[in-house]
């Protein structure tokens, strides 16, 4: 037998079980284990930063990172999955901070920046479990007690390894330049940095008049939305090619120089032109500045020319601070001019700017507006709307800021970067020339030092005598040089700090510069790094090198994806992934991001708890491509669970079930798939042709294609095979036929709970345990992840076949829709089905034919060459085209076209295109069937449904036999829903009661054997017209009685559950006999308590309540005791049914489903059979002389034979 599987399956509790079960048996190690000594399949584990909370999008990327690792594994890969955490940088020192209560460098420095570092340390693994519980119960299986760490020395050994063959090679080097600075951070970042974290922002633009030295009145006209800057001013640049104009503003008589091309968009007012040059022309001419706040060393503000600027927006004259940007400062180095420093390090302006020193700069921009204002500097003021860079580690505004600071020279191996990327598959695809390649084509020079203290410390020592640089590669070389050694010694500030070297140069002592690097190098470093390599592990790495497959999200091609690349070029020459599955941003239910103070993130424990990990995983594999942004919200996930996971179940629990009834054992029964049916044979043909396209779009890395391939194979399962199968699960005999359909179910699922594993791990474990280790065959192991994956047998697959399907399908859709016009259910049997189709179609139909007319509960189909037997045709004349072309014959081509026959036009315009009209007088007019409207009309009884090239004709009159065979079907249709109702057992037997009009009564009677046959009914009894009916209030679980509409005819019926007995058909004497067994007993076998029991498949406790305090086993053993006076004890469970008694409170009947007893005597000698013994059959009939059943009011229920063998039936299932 399979164990028992119930349709309301908690899919959570479900997970939970299964993750003890992987736990308890180790089914991740023993994966690894299965494919020792197999071609490995590299993984890179892209480390997260476990000082903060995991959110959904890590879910979906753990999702998608297990999804594909599984797969490949079961294709036969060693898949190792070595986990990792990324555990420097500022996030860090931020977290820190906020816990200390402290801000900023200077609060660090005077805390300690030793103590500092030993918070950080304990800090990066705050949210460890978090992430650890998060990684576990979304199924993710990954190696995390072997996880690289990237603050241990081993790990920091590796990188400054790295950073001296960058060294080595000249493109590790320190220089001033004007980079993206946090001034909160107090540190720079590098370009990929700073690409995270821009945001649309509104900035002044103020375009500011600078006074022409000598020429009253007239002014450089300059754009710029950095007002801050200005202060520190040293210089104007045009463009020397473009054309320049001097014009007058009529109003004010001032003069302005600007661009030509940016006259109209610049100036608001009426102006004329007075003269034209080039801006070459300008070269040197010198200005006044707008603030006395700079004093320069140099020559400055004269006008430079340069390449850089544009006529895309402004006034093509562009102001020049060289602190405060990138252009600025090279046309200071071509220029000569000097770099004017205004703001400290912190954003703030510098004690000579005395109106707003102190002031952080962006703060200030109003002021700076105001003041230019004022002074008549400025000519006008606007919002700009653009983006803006921000620090994407704590938010600040960047700043443009000249700094001394160490470079990686990426510009030096931007062909390599380029060359490497064009070799990597990426997906999506447009990734690899667009958002990276674009990216790659603009490189600049990796910033690589930050002025901060947790990291990993820049190695570069410099000699306080003779200016030595030295990189350091390794602890010996380090320990080596060392004059000294500190007592606590660790590669981190401020151990690090201390160590002196001795100058290889002048012998003098050399102190470490104090930056440290960008953590990203540290992530980027991590193929080697993780196996310290080259100092350990050098054979592990290079056969893990590169990886197979990556993924992360978006914001990771400027990011960790950058930083592998650059890392694997400048050190090996290569790429450093051959697969990256690039993943958008999970957003909430309106499509923002998002964040804690927007209250909109879904809390992924929730969903957890709510709808299980199966369920968001599949939502999250087929909402959308993985790599396009995803709405996360619980219904949503609720409605994947439902459309799949519920489906399959279903499919699933509905095997288990009629399997387990008719004792199905799929190791006793073999029978060829082209000796079974031909649904049989199809749905194993459209099954291997999904497991190669379900193939095929994993090994491309499509995931949503695979995942949905699947969701339409269980949906054909399900909604076509299952559906048009099911009555050859119901017969009382194990036929050939019957079988076939159990094998073929059977195996379909099987596959199904293979094909699946990859994507809803938990969900195909449960039905590939019990499916498969129930009857286990000799090749059986204990976990679906150990299974290898499908593979398609191509002799199994038959396109033809799945055409003809796919056609009959169509077909069926088509009647479908032609019944849902004239509001006719599916249940009313209708008498013809007429197919428009010839040839090749009309075989592939004629070979469905008996599917289509059952799936359409029609009686006949027929074939035609046209539709129009049943339509009428009315053509009309189009005035629009005709009434230009024949004038004043319109009336009467309208009345000829009137008079014609709609279809003998119709036929004509098909033959030839075209008809030719008789008018009155002779005359004769030829139409083409542009000319004409067709319209058609279905005639009375017929409806007609055209859709894909085909066309049906459904015959809807409804004659009285056919209106009492839908009365019938109708009536089956309640009782099965009053069935489910009171939760009867599936082979449970009825007795139905039901009074209503003639018409039902006439219609049951003509089909009483069908509706009993279909309902399970033992009794069928009319008891008179609805307004007689008086039901009984019976015992809940044994009768429902319920009042309803039959397609507009009224009828109450009355169903209870009478199980394996055949009373007489006396109405009145089965009420009698029904109240008489329905007392609970117990059934004794020598001398001892077998078990509680009834006469049906539910249970009643004796005295009808469980006392409060009790369990349900409780109040079982109590009373037993009182009514038999035996004191026994629970042996073990024998099954689950349902106890039902009434409540203390309201006296209300209520229900709950426990696990029924085996009981003993506590002074037995001999322990009673429990669930796993089971019974003999032998045993079991033995049990005839026996059985003594007591009624808990003292009368002794005689039964009669067939009473008794249905009893044993029903135990013996139970025990099993």
């Amino acid at each position: 037998m399979f164990k028992k599987v119930t349709s309301d399956v908690d899919f959570p509790k479900l997970e939970e079980d299964i993750i003890r079960f992987w736990n308890d048996r180790q089914i991740f190690k023993k994966s690894l284990e299965l494919r020792q000594g197999k071609d490995k399949f590299v993984f890179y584990e892209g480390p997260p930063t476990a000082n903060g909370l995991p959110h959904p999008g890590h879910v979906l990327t753990r999702a998608i990172k297990d999804v594909f690792l599984r797969y490949k594994a079961m294709c036969g890969y060693l898949v190792e999955r070595k986990g990792g955490w990324d555990t420097h940088g500022l996030p860090v020192e931020l977290e820190v901070e906020k816990e200390l209560g402290i801000n900023g460098k200077p609060d660090i420095e005077r805390y300690g920046v030793g103590k500092f570092i030993e918070r950080c340390k304990e800090s990066v693994f705050k949210y460890k479990r978090e992430w650890e519980r998060m990684t576990e119960r979304v199924g993710f299986w990954i190696d995390l007690d072997d996880a690289y760490i990237t603050y241990t020395d081993d790990y920091i050994e590796s990188v400054w390894w790295a950073l001296r063959q960058i060294w080595d090679k000249g493109l590790l080097y320190q220089g001033y330049k004007v980079v993206p600075y946090c001034p909160r951070c107090g540190t720079a970042l590098s370009s990929h940095e700073v690409a995270q974290g821009y945001e649309e922002v509104k900035d002044p633009s103020v375009y500011v008049k600078f006074p022409v030295s000598g020429r009253e009145g007239t002014f450089f006209l300059v754009w710029t939305t950095t007002p801050w800057t200005l202060p520190s001013n040293v210089a104007l640049a045009v463009s020397p090619d473009y054309d320049y104009a001097l014009i007058r503003v009529k109003a004010t008589g001032e003069k302005f120089i600007l661009a030509k091309g940016l006259l109209d968009a610049a100036v608001k007012e009426e102006y004329e032109v007075l003269d034209e040059f080039k801006g070459k022309a300008l070269e040197g001419t010198r200005y006044e500045p707008i603030f006395p706040y700079a004093r320069p060393d140099k020559p400055a503000f004269y006008v430079v020319t340069g390449d850089f600027v544009t006529l895309e927006e402004g006034t093509g004259i562009v102001h020049i601070a060289p602190a405060f940007g990138d252009d600025d400062m090279r046309m200071a180095r071509e220029h000569d001019l000097p770099v004017v420093q205004l703001v400290d390090v912190q954003g703030r302006f510098t004690d000579e700017v005395e109106p707003w020193k102190g002031m952080f700069v962006k703060e200030a921009d109003p002021l700076i507006i105001k003041a230019m204002q004022e002074k008549g500097s400025l000519y006008r003021a606007e919002d700009y709307l653009h983006t803006y860079p921000f620090c994407w580690r704590c938010d600040t505004p960047l700043l443009y800021y000249a700094r001394s600071s160490w470079f990686i020279k990426t510009t030096a191996i931007k062909d390599e970067l380029l060359r490497n990327n064009r070799a990597i598959d990426w997906r999506p695809e447009h990734i690899k020339e667009g958002r990276m390649g674009n990216f790659l084509e603009n490189v600049i020079d990796w910033a690589v030092s930050r002025e901060r203290y947790w990291g990993t410390p820049l190695n570069v020592w410099i000699c306080d005598d003779c200016g030595h640089q030295h990189c350091v590669g390794s602890i010996k070389e380090l320990k080596d040089m060392a004059k000294a050694l500190p007592e606590h010694f660790e590669l981190h500030r401020p151990y690090i700090d201390e160590v002196v070297l001795r100058c290889p140069e002048c012998g003098g002592d050399a102190h470490r510069v104090k930056e440290v690097i960008d953590a990203w190098f540290d992530s980027g470093s991590m193929p080697y790094a993780q196996w310290h390599y080259p100092f350990e592990h050098q054979d592990t790495f290079r056969e893990r090198f590169p990886a197979d497959f990556i993924t992360e999200a978006i914001d990771q091609t400027r990011g960790w994806f950058y930083t592998l690349l650059v890392n694997s070029t400048l050190l090996f020459g290569k790429a450093p992934y051959r697969h990256v599955v690039v993943l958008g941003h999970v957003l909430d239910r309106e499509g923002l991001k998002m964040s804690k103070h927007k209250g909109n993130v879904v809390d992924t424990w929730s969903i957890f708890n709510e709808y299980g990990a199966d369920a968001m995983r599949w939502y999250l594999y087929t909402v959308n491509a993985p790599w396009t942004p995803t709405r996360f919200y619980p219904e949503a996930i609720g409605e994947a669970s439902r459309r799949f996971l519920g489906t399959l179940w279903n499919v699933y629990s509905f095997f288990v079930l009629y399997a387990n009834i008719d004792g199905f054992n799929p190791r006793e029964h073999a029978l060829p798939v082209e000796e079974r049916s031909l649904l049989d044979r199809w749905i194993i043909s459209r099954l291997n042709h999904v497991v190669q396209d379900v193939r095929r779009h994993m090994e491309d890395y499509d995931v949503s294609a695979a995942a949905r391939e699947i969701e339409a194979f269980v949906d054909d399962l399900s909604n076509w095979y299952v559906r048009r199968s099911r009555q050859r699960y119901w017969g009382p005999e194990m036929t050939r036929d019957k079988v076939a359909a159990y094998l073929t179910l059977y195996e379909v699922l099987i596959t199904v709970a293979k094909l699946a594993a990859p994507f809803v791990p938990f969900t195909s474990e449960e039905i590939y345990r019990n499916l498969e280790l129930s009857h286990p065959a000799s090749g059986s192991v204990e976990s679906v992840h150990l299974c290898d994956y499908p593979v398609a047998d191509p002799s199994l697959v038959s396109v033809e076949l799945e055409r003809d399907m796919a056609l009959a399908r169509q077909v069926v859709y088509l009647g479908r829709a032609a019944r849902n016009k004239v509001n006719i259910k599916n249940r009313q049997p209708l008498s013809r089905l007429v197919v428009v189709a010839s040839g090749e179609d009309r075989d592939r139909i004629a070979r469905m034919q008996d599917i289509i007319l059952g799936e359409l509960n029609v009686k006949t189909l027929d074939f035609a060459e046209s539709i129009r037997a049943f339509v009428d045709y009315e053509v009309k004349p189009r005035f629009d085209i005709l009434g230009p072309r024949l004038g004043r014959l319109m009336p009467k081509v309208q009345a000829a076209l009137k008079e014609s026959d709609g279809a003998s036009l119709v036929g004509q315009l098909e033959r030839a295109g075209k008809v030719t009209l008789g008018l009155p007088g002779g005359e004769h007019v030829t139409l083409s069937q542009d000319e004409l409207l067709i319209q058609t009309h279905e005639r009375e009884g017929s409806v007609v449904v055209n859709e894909g090239g085909l066309s049906i004709a459904l015959d809807v009159t409804i004659t009285p036999e056919l209106y009492a065979e839908g009365l019938a079907r109708e009536m089956i249709n309640k009782v099965q829903a009053m069935r489910k109702e009171a939760d009867f057992n599936i082979e449970d037997r009825i007795a139905v009661r039901y009074w209503s009009t003639d018409k039902v009564r006439d219609a049951i009677t003509s089909h009483r054997a069908y509706v009993m046959e279909e309902t399970l009914a033992r009794v069928l009894e009319y008891d008179g017209t609805p307004d007689k009916a008086e039901p009984e209030v019976l015992e809940a679980g044994t009768a429902v009685t319920r009042a309803w509409d039959l397609n507009g005819e009224p009828v109450v019926i009355s169903v209870r559950c009478i199980d394996g007995h055949d009373p007489s058909h006396d109405g009145e004497e089965n009420h009698r006999l029904r109240h008489e067994v329905s007392a609970g007993g117990v059934v004794f076998r020598d001398g001892k308590v077998l078990v509680l029991r009834n006469h049906r498949s539910e249970w009643v406790l004796p005295k009808g309540h469980v006392e409060p305090g009790e369990d349900p086993e409780q109040a079982a053993l109590r009373e037993v005791k009182e009514e038999s006076g035996l004191e026994c004890r629970i042996t073990g469970p024998t099954g689950v049914t349902r106890y039902r008694f009434t409540s203390e409170v309201d006296g209300a009947t209520v229900s709950k489903s426990v696990f029924w007893f085996a009981m003993e005597p506590l002074d037995a000698a001999d322990p009673v059979p429990n669930a796993e013994e089971g019974f003999s059959v032998a045993e079991f009939m033995d049990l005839e002389e026996a059985v003594a059943t007591l009624t808990f009011d003292g009368a002794l229920v005689k039964e009669t034979w067939n009473t008794l063998v249905q009893e044993k039936k029903n135990l013996r299932r139970k025990i099993d």
